[in-house]
């Protein structure tokens, strides 16, 4: 049996898992494996036999990296082996700017079900605890240096693993760990509603991607089947509150499929369901998984989009397509669990 990791505690929580009298030495640990990269044996700052029990009863990581795949763009994508034999994969991302992204898994698989999605086929096998979300950054940084992005759009469905997606975030921004920014972590729901309003009430106050993909209702529940349980009208709801509550713009991923939302009615229906709010809409061309049966939009299609929506004065941008040799693009991503 695997020993436990402390990488899912914050400093008060390491203190109290270990009835440590002096506290401190809980900010100590946690800024040894967060700030410095240390194993137990290496934070000389604590009293040896804290360290003996440390190395006894603890493991610096429960989850080990498995296989690495490069795409020549830059593009890393990691398979990482959880302890009960079940894995998950994340992805480092760096643009043309240099900037550096990693992309986070927070369950095993996923119960949403989105046709169009890789993921989507493995099923749920069960949501990762704090400790194996924040794990993924630490062995795409000790293999690939400093990241200073995070996006929490890997496996599963974040909204539906909250407690741990919270903790997780406020790990990474701890100013004695990683000390990363808010400003610059994004999470991707494909349209959970409640989440999203537990989010503005609670926080933290991080970006939100809702994968909206057709704002045809319709269209969306046979793609989509989490439309039949928060449809479009409880999803803008909550879009609408969490940006009066927040005052934060939303980003709205919509995938483009050909022949199913790539349509100048496709776009008249986006820009009804948009009106009224602060958005930014991300057209994701369709990335191919040879399991399903799906097909790319042309480029005029995305291009007419681009055009429509600058016309209503709707910014937009284009993803572009980054990992798609190793399996590592939006959509695409499917380890067998």
């Amino acid at each position: 049996m695997s020993l436990p990791s402390l990488q899912g505690e914050l400093p008060e929580g390491i203190a109290a898992r270990l009835g440590l009298e002096k506290t401190y030495r809980g900010l100590q640990i946690f800024e040894g494996l967060h700030r410095l990269g240390k194993d137990f044996a290496g934070m000389t700052s604590l009293p040896e036999e804290l360290r003996s029990r440390l190395q006894r009863d603890y493991s610096p990581f429960t989850t080990r990296p498995g296989t690495s795949l490069s795409d020549p763009d830059g593009t890393v994508k990691l398979r990482v082996d959880l302890a009960d034999g079940a894995a998950v994969e994340c992805v480092l991302l760096t643009d043309q700017s240099g900037r550096r992204t990693a992309c986070l898994s927070t369950q095993a698989g996923c119960a949403m079900g989105c046709a169009f999605c890789r993921t989507g086929l493995l099923g749920f096998h069960r949501n990762l605890d704090a400790a194996e979300i924040v794990e993924q950054y630490h062995h795409l940084d000790r293999a690939h240096g400093p990241i200073g992005n995070i996006v929490y759009m890997g496996m599963g469905e974040p909204l539906m693993n909250l407690e741990n997606l919270r903790r997780s975030i406020e790990i990474f921004i701890h100013p004695r760990g990683m000390a990363l920014s808010l400003r610059k972590m994004t999470v991707s729901t494909c349209g959970v509603a409640p989440g999203i309003v537990e989010l503005a009430d609670r926080g933290p106050p991080v970006g939100i991607a809702v994968s909206l993909i057709t704002a045809d209702e319709e269209t969306r529940k046979k793609i989509m089947p989490v439309t039949r349980r928060w449809g479009l009208a409880e999803l803008r709801e909550a879009m609408a509150y969490h940006q009066k509550k927040t005052g934060k713009r939303l980003t709205l991923e919509i995938v483009l499929l050909k022949g199913l939302n790539d349509r100048p009615a496709d776009v008249r229906r986006l820009l009804d369901f948009v009106r009224g709010l602060d958005v930014i809409v991300n057209l994701i061309p369709w990335n191919s998984v040879s399991e399903l049966d799906f097909r790319e939009p042309d480029e005029e299609t995305v291009q007419m989009y681009r055009r429509e929506l600058e016309s209503a004065r709707i910014p937009s941008t284009r993803r572009y397509r980054r990992g798609r040799k190793i399996g590592g693009a939006c959509g695409q991503l499917g380890v067998v669990v």
